[in-house]
């Protein structure tokens, strides 16, 4: 195995949602074909993620707002003004959703969509975290909710891959390769219309009737449709917004601002009408480049990496801590509890210029401590669970004073 890759027992997350090993997945399905799954294939399922009940208390106790929830019927999204309404007393805002004209509209057979539920719905919010690192890719969570025969949006493609689970109801699927592989995210559907309406009414590549539990994993440009069968149909889309070599480039481009030949003018009077000389410009550009990531400032890949990096890690946010509990945590510890790093939390170990000192570099913050506490902080990054008197490097009375400072800042929680 290379460096950088993990293996299958790494991504527990994504082998949820598999009949097959994410090694073989990664190999055979992504980035390249459709895979429908049927529950039974699954194992122990993936109840535990959402439901009925989930939907109906979201609507009517989280007190969301657009755009957490939109409604569409036939394909057209509806005015937010059809399902909210004002908060009342102590909430004077006009877009809360409104559980009766959810109801109403759903009766008339629109579709609710619930979206960014990895950050309003914590199994959800869990998963997509755990996924998200599996992956190294960003990822959302929407849920559709679509009255009995009723098809929520017509024939399209979208720019990320997803992973569709069926939670309640059936729900029949239409699905058809690609007009436009590999769309990028300024690529919508929309801009080839005609291609996808022809190719959607072509044989199905996938035509099947999703039940509870099944799943679909989708590349972007895959062409789909779904219609409820019987009664409410539930099914939650995990989109993917996969990094890619476009976005690669981009940032390496980004980053070798800093090269004076790069930033050199064309020459005088060149004939940007003539192919020959624009590809011999591109051809030198590109040679510019890759002198330049291979030269002295081999460091590119470390700086395009850190892009990429930040990108993922701002998309999402790392395991929720509830501050009241984390303050009685903090006071009440002892060297016996256990702690351990908060679950995708994005932090570095920075030994800086300073030899008195050691820090933790967080996204927003730094946390500096004693030298001393190096090989604590080091054994903190490695995420395993240890009792707070019992950091490397350090005796009980100030391990426990560092683990105390962790958790407080939000560094470490206890478990």
């Amino acid at each position: 195995m290379s460096a950088g890759q993990r293996g299958p027992s790494d991504r527990p997350a994504l082998a949820r949602l598999l009949p097959i090993s994410p090694d073989a997945f990664a190999a055979e399905y992504w980035d390249q074909t459709a895979l429908f799954t049927r529950a039974a294939e699954l194992g122990d399922g993936l109840g535990d993620l959402f439901s009925a009940d989930a939907v109906d208390d979201l609507v009517t106790r989280r007190g969301l707002r657009t755009p957490f929830a939109r409604m569409a019927r036939a394909g057209v999204l509806l005015d937010p003004a059809r399902y909210t309404a004002p908060g009342g007393l102590g909430a004077e805002i006009a877009d809360q959703v409104s559980a009766d004209k959810v109801l109403d509209e759903l009766s008339g057979g629109a579709t609710l969509v619930l979206q960014g539920l990895h950050r309003t719905w914590p199994p959800l919010a869990e998963f997509a975290r755990a996924l998200a690192a599996d992956l190294g890719h960003p990822v959302q969570v929407n849920a559709y909710i679509t009255p009995a025969a009723e098809r929520g949006f017509d024939p399209h493609y979208d720019v990320h891959d997803v992973f569709v689970i069926q939670v309640q109801g059936e729900k029949r699927w239409r699905i058809h390769p690609p007009v436009h592989a590999r769309p990028l995210r300024d690529q919508p559907w929309t801009g080839y219309r005609a291609a996808v309406e022809g190719a959607a009414e072509k044989v199905p590549a996938i035509d099947e009737v999703f039940r509870p539990g099944d799943v679909l994993y989708l590349p972007r440009g895959w062409i789909h449709s779904a219609t409820a069968l019987g009664g409410t149909s539930i099914h939650l889309t995990i989109g993917v917004a996969a990094l890619t070599r476009h976005d690669v480039l981009r940032e390496a481009l980004a980053s070798a601002t800093a090269d004076e030949t790069l930033r050199a003018a064309l020459p005088v009077g060149v004939d940007l009408t003539d192919a020959a000389t624009v590809a011999a410009l591109v051809s030198a550009a590109v040679d510019d480049l890759t002198r330049y990531a291979h030269g002295e400032h081999h460091d590119l890949g470390d700086t395009v990496g850190r892009r990429l990096h930040t990108r993922v890690r701002d998309s999402a946010r790392p395991e929720p801590i509830a501050p009241l509990a984390t303050s009685a945590a903090a006071a009440a510890l002892h060297e016996a509890t256990t702690v351990s790093l908060r679950r995708q939390l994005d932090a570095r170990l920075d030994h800086g210029t300073d030899a008195g000192t050691v820090s933790l570099v967080l996204p927003d913050k730094r946390v500096t401590l004693p030298a001393e506490a190096s090989d604590a902080l080091a054994q903190v990054l490695t995420g395993q669970t240890t009792q707070a008197g019992g950091l490397a490097g350090l005796d009980s009375a100030s391990s426990l004073v560092v683990a105390r400072r962790l958790v407080r800042e939000g560094v470490l929680v206890v478990r």
